[in-house]
């Protein structure tokens, strides 16, 4: 199975198109994004095979998971978990430290992604891999990640 992963759109509704039109292309069968999605016409750009976590910068809250539940995807709060082909993945915005720090020191997930810092990042802590796949705005370059779940392989996308 392959994932994307994006974060911090922020809005701009181009640069998720384009990259919706990557993700498509790359055979993603599934999208988690990591928060910061701003408004509801951000979320009609999605396809329903997308799980979102809200970020310290959406505050229209309630528009935003009526647009959720209007494209069929799924909405996590305050953290998403997911079981996919025998592997454990959370995921989360970022901008609460302690949270993410739970999730990946609590050893349950194989992966935990997260957004926030606008920088893409990969690294282990004990035995779960953490992966911040970039922004989609205010980032250079902005990017996402595409993890492949039967090998663990990790595909950073960088878009101009």
């Amino acid at each position: 199975m392959r994932i994307a992963i994006v974060s911090d759109t922020h809005s701009r509704y181009a640069t998720v198109e384009a990259a919706l039109q990557l993700i498509e292309a790359k055979k993603v069968e599934l999208i988690l994004h990591c928060g910061d999605i701003e408004d509801a016409e951000t979320v009609w750009l999605f396809p329903g095979n997308t799980h979102f976590v809200f970020g310290n910068c959406d505050t229209e809250r309630a528009s935003l998971r009526q647009a959720i539940y209007g494209i069929g995807a799924t909405l996590h709060e305050p953290f998403g978990q997911l079981e996919l082909d025998g592997v454990n993945l959370a995921f989360v915005h970022g901008d609460d430290h302690e949270l993410l720090n739970e999730l990946a020191h609590s050893a349950k997930y194989d992966y935990v992604c997260h957004g926030h810092t606008h920088v893409a990042a990969e690294h282990r802590t004990g035995p779960t891999r953490v992966i911040n796949p970039g922004a989609l705005h205010r980032a250079r370059p902005k990017s996402f990640a595409i993890l492949d779940i039967p090998s663990g392989a990790i595909e950073a996308v960088a878009m101009e």
